[in-house]
């Protein structure tokens, strides 16, 4: 019998192929025009398939490559699954107890081992050998569908017990489980068809484990220098401790505490927690008697605000007085601002700020002079002085906030003593188990859709829009400069994903299939359905929470 024939459309070229024919197959067809490595396919412009898909219509196809957002976290998912396994074949699965993988360090993520296995550079070698034989032979990446009981039995019996507490709380009846050969697990996203999409990567040993260091999106191919954040990993580092003082490792213990314990109780634990680091930082600062300018930077939905309003209550207890300073207060006139290439203004990049005025201000108020302080008028794009006059006495502190503040170039006419920096970030401490992260960045963006769409009106779609302007600004502006500050403040919440649940479905399903943020928001929906949801009654007014969902204290 004669197969049937599909008509696939690929950009401006259409041709024939036969039914059954995997997307592996047509991607190879058009590998030699493609740049980098083709890891997914976009189907009729609004659904991801793997490459193991068979063909069964006429369709068009995009093709999705690792510089792609989908594709880059495609690979380095399936590289964490590669080198959880190697970790098993050189350690044995009767002596390694868990793997665990943590968070971003450098251009990887930071791993550690549980159980009766040294890490040192003879054990890592030979997981990097072992991850390179596995990567030579090409081995699929197959993927079944099992029922989700049939899977939490699997993973008890595999001992991923934190897997097990996930899938307790699924509600839909079956789940993907990926193997390579004999070792199966589970993992949330998409993954590459084969063992040979993954040989770039290096091992390096760090701290009580080793990071997976990996190219970056920009260079795919390409294993940059190990380069790590000692301080942010350190803040890091320090919260999943206290995670797992708290037993709040992973989404499944969260939804165990939400259905087992008085959520008033949890929620004012992880806030109190909060209240304590800011105190301390309080305290620090007080005893720094030169320290007269707080200088607090973070990128996009840190809850800097929420923050600084926090930390000034803090200073006021112990005999300071702080007055809030904002630098965008310093942007040049209108006229004067930098654009970008495509004539729009840059008001982001140093040069937007009027840095030899704010300086000026800053030393004179240092020098104990009266300062007329500008506010500037974002309608007219023009700085007024209008009698907000200023003068620094003994216990007065001035809390700047900017995206600059961490920038030696902003405050280069001032000295260093009398400078205290604080960057601030939600660093996601929970994971969705003990193998697949939450990016803190996903973490900043749930929290923006929910406050732009509070404060400005803005639907999902729109911050989805511009949110990749905004990632490039914090990594340009914010990132480079984040090794600078005296401390760092974590401001993410392990329970606030939960309360966020409420929030932002509905407007993530207002997204329709012909919006370019669908997929961005069909991910996010996924996501949530690992969570049980909470409610925002329990959240204090003061919670850094509130400046996102609203109701705080501080009229954000």
């Amino acid at each position: 019998m004669d197969s049937i024939l599909y008509q696939v459309n690929i950009g401006e070229e259409t041709k024939i192929y036969p039914e059954g024919t995997t997307y592996k197959t047509i991607a190879e067809d058009f590998r030699e025009r493609v740049e980098h490595p083709i890891v997914l396919i976009l189907e009729n412009g609004f659904r991801l398939q793997e490459l193991h898909k068979k063909l069964t219509k006429d369709v068009n196809l995009k093709f999705v490559t690792v510089a792609d957002q989908f594709g880059f976290e495609t690979f380095r998912r399936s590289m964490c699954m590669m080198t959880v396994k190697a970790v098993h074949d050189v350690g044995g699965h009767d002596k390694i107890e868990r793997v665990r993988i943590h968070f971003s360090v450098s251009e990887g993520y930071y791993c550690t081992i549980e159980g009766d296995a040294q890490v040192d550079q003879e054990f890592l070698d030979k997981v990097h050998h072992r991850m390179s034989v596995l990567a030579a032979e090409g081995i699929p990446i197959a993927k079944r569908r099992v029922r989700t009981r049939e899977a939490m039995e699997k993973f008890n019996q595999y001992k991923m017990y934190d897997k097990e507490r996930l899938f307790k709380y699924r509600r839909v009846s079956s789940v993907n489980i990926y193997n390579i050969n004999d070792f199966e697990d589970y993992y949330y996203g998409y993954m590459v068809p084969d063992t040979s999409y993954l040989r770039d990567f290096s091992l390096h040993l760090f701290r009580d484990g080793f990071v997976v260091q990996m190219p970056t999106r920009d260079n795919p191919g390409v294993v940059p220098p190990f380069n790590p954040y000692v301080k942010l990993f350190e803040v890091r580092n320090e919260a999943i401790i206290w995670g797992d003082e708290q037993n709040l490792r992973t989404v499944g213990a969260l939804n165990d505490m939400i259905t087992q314990m008085d959520m008033r109780e949890m929620v004012l634990v992880q806030e109190a927690y909060h209240e304590r680091e800011i105190a301390r930082l309080a305290t620090d600062i007080a005893k720094r008697e030169e320290a007269k300018f707080v200088l607090i930077a973070g990128p996009s939905s840190s809850g800097k605000t929420t923050f600084s309003h926090r930390l000034s209550i803090q200073l006021r207890t112990n005999g300071l007085i702080p007055h809030p300073i904002g630098v965008d207060n310093y942007f040049v006139n209108r006229e004067e601002t930098p654009l970008h290439p495509d004539g729009s203004y840059n008001f982001e990049c140093l040069e937007a700020i009027d840095i030899d005025s704010f300086n000026q201000d800053m030393q004179a108020l240092l020098d104990g002079e009266k300062v007329n302080l500008p506010t500037f008028d974002f309608k007219t794009g023009r700085r007024n002085y209008e009698n907000n006059h200023k003068q620094l006495n003994e216990n007065d502190v001035l809390v700047i906030e900017g995206i600059h503040c961490l920038n030696p170039n902003l405050t280069s006419a001032l000295s260093d003593a009398h400078k205290y920096k604080i960057y601030i970030s939600a660093l996601t401490q929970l994971k969705i188990d003990e193998h697949n992260m939450i990016p803190s960045r996903e973490g900043r963006l749930v929290r923006r859709i929910v406050r732009d769409a509070r404060t400005r009106g803005i639907p999902a779609s729109g911050t989805f829009a511009m949110w990749s302007s905004v990632k490039q600004g914090e990594e340009q502006y914010i990132f480079p400069f984040q090794e600078e500050a005296d401390v760092m403040f974590n401001s993410s919440l392990p329970y606030e994903l939960a309360v966020l649940k409420n929030y932002i479905e509905p407007l993530l399903f207002g997204i329709e299939e012909d919006d370019p943020a669908y997929l961005e928001a069909k991910k996010l929906l996924k996501f949530f359905d690992y969570f049980l949801g909470i409610s925002s009654e329990n959240v204090p007014n003061n919670s850094l929470l509130r400046e996102f969902i609203g109701g705080g204290c501080f009229n954000l």
